[in-house]
């Protein structure tokens, strides 16, 4: 009890990170993350339990008291090591995965005070071992003569990948766009998630024996049943980017963007590096973002950096029930996005060319929960009002890619569109295929797509070694 009320007198470090004036016009990842000595300080703060709620915690069930333990202990390729044992992306998930609802939330500490920045430390060590080169191939097993192909080279692709490899099987990723990594590469901007980082991962994959296909779109150039041919087994991860727009009137108009389409062009097409890469995209000045998620956040972010004198948030909720992470929130605001809350779009008002100029919104207040058991918004009478603005990126959420469920007869899906897949093993209606991830769950979050992953990985060994 006296190390834990030692432990909790410890305040929770900070990571340095660029002003915000400064960061709100460039692409360089806001945080610059932990020192040597902060990180070993802030893992001293662990109790290190003998029963670790945190672990339960986490989707793929990372060793933490041991890895945080092990930078505790000055042994930074060791805790690398330890992460790597359940974790095939580590500094990514150190940068984007909800700690604060996941494993932290299970922290001993933050019962009376802060808990451990577990998502900090697994960054630290992860980006530790590949600044020093001493990344390290783990042992695999002798081959199987099994052969895999993944769909998908998004998170849950690339865990299915990474487990399936070090068991001696035969792994092919098939990944539709020009880069591996989905979501990772397409969605998530530069200054949150370097694309550096996400290719050395890929490039670790390569590296363990994972062979990858990109520019490969398999629904159009082939199919999961001519898959089936010359494969032992598939793993569908084709992920949720399928735009959703609101229906309103107007949003034919030019300077409409989906957020998939906006944040695709700046990340993976680029746009962000103009005229090096002379990707169109309309940078407008004064840009208004439809959503509360962290993909808003995203957009709201991004169109700072492309030079927006005004970047907005308009959500129909208040910040309490705002679905972003508190962090993402908090560095919106500081750069300058204006939230624009308890408002909703009702239409989109364009010129005689054809292009946007304003967004009229209706005033919101909130009523009841609702299923989700937020407070259900309602909208005020008579409390229109305009706001100018020439460019709109709509981020409410993505449906599930139709490519592969559309030409597979034989994959059950559901009304939605998802892939059915049992929830513990990624089975689906097809004997030897399998799914998992955004495809499955609708959209989610970058550690529960690894997630489904590891446990669709471990049922796909039993199913190919004839168990």
């Amino acid at each position: 009890m006296a190390e834990e009320n030692k432990a909790n007198k410890l305040p929770r470090h900070a990571m340095p990170e660029q002003a915000a004036k400064v960061r709100a016009r460039n692409f360089e990842e806001v945080p610059f993350g932990y020192s040597k000595e902060t990180a070993m300080l802030e893992a001293g703060r662990c109790l290190r339990c003998s029963k670790p709620k945190c672990v339960e915690g986490c989707p793929v069930n990372v060793k933490i008291p041991e890895f945080v333990g092990l930078i505790a202990d000055g042994d930074f390729i060791g805790a690398a090591h330890k992460l790597k044992e359940t974790n095939a992306l580590p500094a990514v998930c150190g940068r984007v995965c909800p700690q604060e609802s996941q494993c932290e939330s299970k922290c001993v500490l933050g019962k009376k005070g802060e808990p451990v920045a577990i998502g900090r430390l697994e960054r630290f060590a992860a980006d530790y071992e590949r600044s020093q080169g001493r990344v390290e191939l783990p042992q695999i097993l002798p081959a199987t003569g099994k052969k895999v192909a993944v769909i998908g080279g998004g998170p849950s692709g690339l865990t299915v990948a990474g487990d399936l490899i070090k068991l001696g099987h035969q792994v092919t990723i098939f990944e539709a766009l020009h880069k591996t990594g989905g979501v990772l590469v397409y969605g998530i901007p530069e200054f949150r998630l370097p694309k550096a980082i996400v290719q050395a991962e890929v490039d670790y994959l390569k590296a363990l024996g994972v062979e990858i296909i990109e520019s490969y779109v398999i629904g159009q150039i082939e199919t999961v049943d001519e898959l089936l041919d010359r494969f032992d087994a598939c793993f569908v991860g084709t992920g949720a980017g399928l735009p959703v727009f609101m229906k309103l009137e107007g949003e034919n108009l030019n300077g409409v963007y989906s957020a998939n389409e906006y944040l695709t062009r700046s990340n993976l097409m680029k746009a962000y590096l103009f005229p090096e890469y002379d990707t169109p995209i309309v940078k407008g000045k004064k840009v208004a973002t439809f959503g509360g998620g962290n993909v808003a956040m995203d957009s709201s972010r991004t169109a700072l950096r492309l030079g927006a004198e005004k970047s907005y948030i308009i959500y129909r909720r208040s910040l309490d029930e705002m679905p972003a992470r508190a962090e993402e929130v908090h560095h919106a605001q500081e750069e300058g996005v204006e939230f624009l809350l308890l408002a909703n779009p009702q239409r989109l008002i364009g010129n005689d060319k054809g292009w946007l100029t304003g967004v009229e919104c209706v005033r919101m207040e909130l009523g009841e929960p609702d299923e989700s058991g937020r407070r259900r918004p309602q909208p005020v009478a008579g409390s229109e009002f305009v706001v100018e603005v020439d460019t709109v990126v709509v981020a409410i959420g993505n449906g599930p890619n139709p490519l592969v469920p559309s030409t597979t007869p034989d994959l059950k899906t559901n009304r939605w569109g998802n892939i059915v897949a049992d929830p513990e093993t990624g089975a689906t209606s097809m004997p030897g295929v399998y799914a998992g991830g955004d495809i499955v769950t609708g959209a989610a979050t970058v550690i529960q797509a690894m997630g489904a992953g590891k446990k669709a990985a471990a049922a796909m060994h039993q199913y190919l070694s004839g168990k």
